[in-house]
């Protein structure tokens, strides 16, 4: 039976965490979850963190549908953590079919903080006087208290200390989730491709420090919602340089640019073949007090960090 690329990588994944004798593995779903490669594997606790419309074309055109694609990923008698506060009905009717134990946000376990600490309350257990997620981002605290909720599950096979939970929430990392380098201009890399993503990242721009101008490094995949994704961050953004994604499902520069102008951006919009030259015209625009966004693709950002790289090599060269 031939394998497509990802059974591959996920087979090959799983053969490496045997061999290293790993304690626990952590295996993220890539597109829906009832027909993605991990699930061939049992779970022993579930997480859904989000749902909202994004690979319509293999997972449906509603918000229901793709729940129930996700909820393929639960378990019978096995925890199954749900993060969304308001979870589409097919959701709950196949968590109750299969007989997942479902723990809930907001009914099950909820969150709260002040902005220099947090609480997590469920029915098993209360945190107090947490340390906010390194990670930036409004939706960091749901996120976190998920992760809460399924150590909390797992407490019997995978015990975790609090001062464990306390070091993990203050150093973890993860590269192109709203990640904000050192320098100026400011730089900011996100991956966010779909309106619900976008919502979260106009958020968190909105959440920073003020700054003279906001220069947007913008390219995506022709399959995803251009224009939700254009509409949702188009009051924090004032200067447009957009790009060709060298995909196979990559949107020309001139459809984004269409995109935007029907979304009523009005300045002028700058098209490039690729990226990285979007990115090295916005450091010749960018002023010491401007910012630079990046995102609409793991391929958009993957680029510039490639960009980023070569640069940073040749600058060590030069000072060699």
């Amino acid at each position: 039976i031939p394998l497509t690329y990802f059974e591959f990588g996920t087979l090959a994944a799983m053969q490496l965490f045997i061999e290293a004798r790993v304690d626990a593995v952590i295996l993220e779903v890539g597109l829906g979850g009832r027909l993605d490669a991990v699930n061939a594997f049992d779970t022993d606790c579930a997480v859904i963190t989000s749902i909202d419309m994004d690979h319509m074309d293999y997972l449906g055109d509603s918000r229901e549908s793709i729940a129930f694609e996700k909820a393929g990923i639960f378990r019978a008698n096995t925890p199954a953590i749900c993060a969304v506060t308001d979870p589409p009905q097919t959701l709950l009717d196949y968590a109750i079919g299969i007989d997942a134990r479902l723990i809930r946000a907001g009914a099950d376990y909820s969150f709260n903080g002040d902005g220099v600490q947090w609480q997590y309350r469920s029915k098993k257990k209360q945190r107090f006087s947490l340390p906010y997620p390194a990670l930036r981002g409004a939706c960091q605290l749901s996120n976190a208290s998920a992760c809460l909720a399924a150590l909390d599950e797992l407490r019997d096979r995978l015990p975790i200390d609090m001062q464990d939970v306390r070091e993990g929430l203050l150093t973890v990392d993860l590269a192109a989730r709203f990640q904000v380098l050192p320098g100026r201009p400011a730089v900011i890399l996100d991956v966010a491709h779909n309106p619900q993503a976008a919502q979260a990242l106009a958020t968190n721009l909105g959440n920073m420090q003020k700054y003279r101008k906001t220069i947007a490094v913008f390219a995506m995949l022709n399959d995803k919602d251009v224009g939700g994704v254009v509409r949702a961050v188009l009051p924090y953004i004032d200067q447009w340089l957009i790009a060709d994604l060298r995909q196979p499902r990559g949107a020309r520069a001139e459809r984004l640019s269409q995109e935007l102008v029907e979304a009523g951006v009005t300045s002028e919009i700058v098209r490039f073949a690729q990226p990285s030259g979007a990115y090295q015209r916005a450091l010749d625009l960018a002023g010491g007090d401007d910012r630079i966004i990046v995102f609409g693709s793991f391929y958009t950002v993957a680029d510039v960090m490639r960009c980023r790289s070569g640069a940073q090599d040749i600058s060590a060269a030069v000072k060699a």
